[in-house]
């Protein structure tokens, strides 16, 4: 029989549990549903998971309760290694919109681990008795061990988890930060500033984050081998929470809804927004996915080609055609059709008050802004101009002269 110690239930265990339960409810909210589709919220989603295993762990080593399940000590290991590159997936899709190129290399050394952790479950109970009373009860005497059955640690690295943890949550949290920081200088603003506030929840969210390679660095040389990670645990509930607060912030459901207006003064029903009030594409995906269409539309001028169509376009942008048609509809009030049209009809305004083009006729003009078809382009330019291609050119020619 060995020996062991009476269950213990305190407010630090009890804080342990909420977010235990937090974590488990949050990771499930982001990988089910259309929520899903997004992969910023599948990464933060196995991001909850993960570190509900850990706390999950801490919490069963704190409270007494592994001395009744021997057979899973150190079971969330590999976890350990997953919440740094996971985090930085999230960053980078809400900035990027697209997962980082080759980003399964960022899970090798969660593989590794994972690895190395099968040979350390296959132990003998008796030989994870004793490991488990070291780092948690140095006070309990050891127990005489049953033989190994493998090497429990093929890499000689089980010693240094702490470090090499710490060591990833600060290469990614550092790297979140860098990537938040360019974002907010391509947007024009400083780093704290409140606009977009899709990225200023990103930011915040972030420093929450940052915090706990701090505490580990504080907790970690004060206490003998594990004692302390239940106050890491605490923390790291404080942290699901802020994810959770964070998700609330930026979701409508929270907001108040304009009162109904009487029939009689009702005005034409907002389409856009009735059509896609069920799409799982969040205001701050809305926000990003706006900004690197302008930015795309400036730079590489997608609208010249004249093949262009809404796939191809949300292709260049790592989205979906309906993501982009929603942004279009939600942001712009504009189908892809209109927006094509307004940035043609610019290009070809360009064209046509260059005395340098005074040589190319109107069907060359079209060519060149992306239209096949001449009368397309009149009929375009006409509508969005209020004058024909040929009464522009003139009365640019007469406005200069």
């Amino acid at each position: 029989m060995m020996p062991s110690q009476p269950v213990r239930f305190d407010v630090f265990a009890l804080i342990i549990l909420l977010g235990i339960v937090q974590g488990i409810l949050l990771g499930i909210f982001f990988l089910t549903g259309s929520r899903r589709l997004d992969p910023g919220n599948r990464c933060l989603g196995w991001m909850m998971l993960a570190v509900t295993s850990m706390t999950t762990e801490i919490f069963l080593n704190y409270t007494n309760y592994m001395f009744r399940m021997l057979e899973i000590v150190d079971f969330s290991e590999p976890a350990n290694f997953l919440p740094g590159p996971l985090f930085f997936f999230f960053v980078y899709t809400r900035t990027h919109l697209t997962l980082p190129k080759r980003w399964w290399l960022h899970l090798i050394p969660f593989g590794i681990w994972t690895l190395n952790a099968v040979t350390w479950l296959y132990q003998p109970v008796r030989f994870k008795y004793n490991s488990y009373i070291e780092s948690h009860h140095p006070e309990l005497p050891f127990i005489e061990p049953s033989p190994h059955y493998l090497p429990e640690d093929v890499t000689g690295l089980r010693p240094f988890v702490t470090e090499m943890t710490l060591v990833s949550l600060l290469i990614y949290v550092t790297w979140s930060f860098l990537i938040i920081g360019q974002t907010f200088r391509k947007q024009g603003a400083g780093f704290f500033s409140s606009q977009p506030p899709y990225l200023a929840r990103i930011r915040n969210l972030t420093i929450g984050i940052s915090l706990l390679p701090v505490l580990i660095l504080i907790v970690k040389p004060n206490f003998h081998n594990d004692l302390g990670d239940y106050m890491l645990a605490c923390y790291i509930t404080v942290t699901v929470y802020l994810t959770t607060i964070t998700v609330m912030s930026g979701s409508s459901f929270f907001r108040s809804a304009p009162l109904p207006v009487p029939e009689q003064h009702q005005e034409m029903p907002e389409e856009p927004k009735k059509k896609y009030e069920k799409s799982a594409l969040s205001e701050e995906i809305e926000d990003t996915l706006l900004n690197r269409l302008t930015r795309l539309l400036a730079t590489e001028q997608p609208y010249l080609d004249s093949d262009l169509t809404l796939s191809k376009l949300a292709q260049r942008l790592n989205t979906s055609p309906h993501h982009l048609s929603q942004v279009l509809n939600n942001r712009l009030q504009q189908s892809f059709f209109d927006m094509l049209a307004q940035y043609r009809v610019q290009a070809a305004q360009q064209l046509l008050q260059d005395p340098a083009n005074s040589h190319l006729k109107i069907d060359e003009i079209a060519e060149r802004v992306g239209y096949n078809s001449t009368s397309a382009f009149h009929t375009a330019f006409k509508r969005l101009a209020g004058q024909t291609p040929a009464q522009y050119r003139a009365s640019q020619a007469t406005s200069g002269s």
